[in-house]
């Protein structure tokens, strides 16, 4: 897109699969390791396992099928936690312009948001704002990167 002075800017995003260490505003991992995830995942699935076994034969299902419909919340709650992640992680968002003739843009900003909805959002808004203004905006989350004068 292309600013009113005629600057072609360039937009772009990215998913950050590590929390970063100056994101202290997200969500922390405050695991070291995977493995209490596994054995949470293996005691559900255990719980999940005794509770379909152990439900009595005179007990009616709404729908054909005894176990259709526990089976379906079972599935719910199981990816409710792994989409809701997916769904919250942290982004980058640039927008850069030019080339200063070492392969770097004459000038970057970035900044981070949290969701896919979020980052759509923010993107667009520092489109229509470079548009008007010629730069992404300040009260966004773009902030211009200033970088250090070797």
């Amino acid at each position: 897109m292309t600013d009113p002075v005629g600057h072609v800017w360039t937009l772009r995003s990215e998913m950050e699969w590590r929390q970063g260490e100056t994101l202290d505003d997200f969500e922390h991992d405050v695991s070291v390791g995977s493995a209490s995830a596994f054995i949470l995942l293996g005691l559900i699935i255990v719980l999940a396992v005794v509770l379909v076994t152990t439900i009595p034969e005179d007990v009616v299902a709404p729908w054909s099928g005894r176990m259709l419909w526990l089976g379906l919340l079972i599935l719910l709650a199981v990816l409710f936690f792994p989409a809701r992640w997916a769904l919250r992680r942290p982004w980058e968002v640039v927008a850069e312009w030019g080339d200063n003739g070492h392969g770097e843009p004459e000038e970057r900003w970035t900044g981070k948001v949290r969701g896919v909805f979020t980052v759509r959002q923010a993107i667009s808004q520092a489109a229509k704002t470079i548009r008007h203004e010629g730069h992404p905006g300040i009260e966004g989350p773009l902030q211009p990167l200033i970088e250090p004068v070797a």
